[in-house]
């Protein structure tokens, strides 16, 4: 595999900061995304080397794919009572280390891998870092009965006229079956209101919006180097 430079480079260094975290014997959730790919890697070439004995559970088919290939042990999550520790990716954290996810289309399971964590360590590229929530389009999953209704109630909610994510001409679909409703809203004042909101929107599976669920965030430059961010 070629060298990663720049953003990527990020990436890697950040996975490669989070896998010094992982211990033998851990329950470990596997994230989605770009930057939890590195880490998939990188757990699974440490495996390959012996000394550490871990089960894993995946937060989408891609990464259970990935994980597979890399001779990393899966189970499901229901034969957990509690994971130890997951290691996922975000498109946005704020100085609280609440975030933005869902750019892949897999915030539902990510969500649920993350709540059943004693701990969820954040990793990213600078690039990811924002004052403020909201720049990146808020994911929403839905559900695809009814789905006009729904989508009129989260208009009303999110002040603009949300965009169905599409998958070349056809609508985007998640592991689990659902639309996936991108909403454009600027700057988010009130997370914890708007989480509220969109929660009680009937027809709403998920949001994006991680609020209080990280414990630190990992965050890699372009040089090469990683810092751990901890909540201001």
């Amino acid at each position: 595999m070629t060298e990663p430079t720049g953003a990527e480079l990020g990436k890697k260094t950040a996975a490669a900061m989070a896998l010094g975290h992982v211990r033998s014997g851990m329950a470990l959730g596997l994230g989605s995304g770009s930057t939890a790919d590195w880490f998939v890697r990188l757990l699974g070439e440490r495996i390959m080397r012996g000394g550490l004995d871990i089960a894993c559970t995946a937060t989408s088919k891609r990464t259970e794919t990935l994980a597979r290939e890399c001779g990393i042990p899966l189970r499901a999550l229901d034969d957990f009572d509690r994971l130890d520790l997951t290691v996922d990716g975000a498109d946005e954290i704020d100085p609280a280390l609440d975030l933005i996810k869902g750019g892949g289309g897999c915030h539902l399971i990510e969500k649920i891998v993350a709540a059943a964590s004693d701990n969820l360590i954040i990793i990213a590229d600078e690039s990811k870092l924002v004052p403020v929530l909201g720049a990146f389009p808020l994911p929403v999953e839905i559900a695809t009965l009814g789905w006009g209704t729904t989508m009129r109630r989260l208009a009303e909610v999110v002040g603009d006229v949300p965009l169905e994510r599409r998958g070349g001409n056809d609508p985007f679909l998640t592991d689990e079956g659902n639309y996936v409703i991108d909403c454009r809203i600027g700057s988010i004042d009130d997370a914890p209101a708007l989480a509220a909101a969109l929660s009680a929107i009937p027809g709403v599976v998920e949001h994006g919006l991680f609020l209080g669920m990280a414990s630190r965030a990992l965050i890699g430059s372009p040089e090469g180097t990683a810092r751990d961010v901890r909540k201001t």
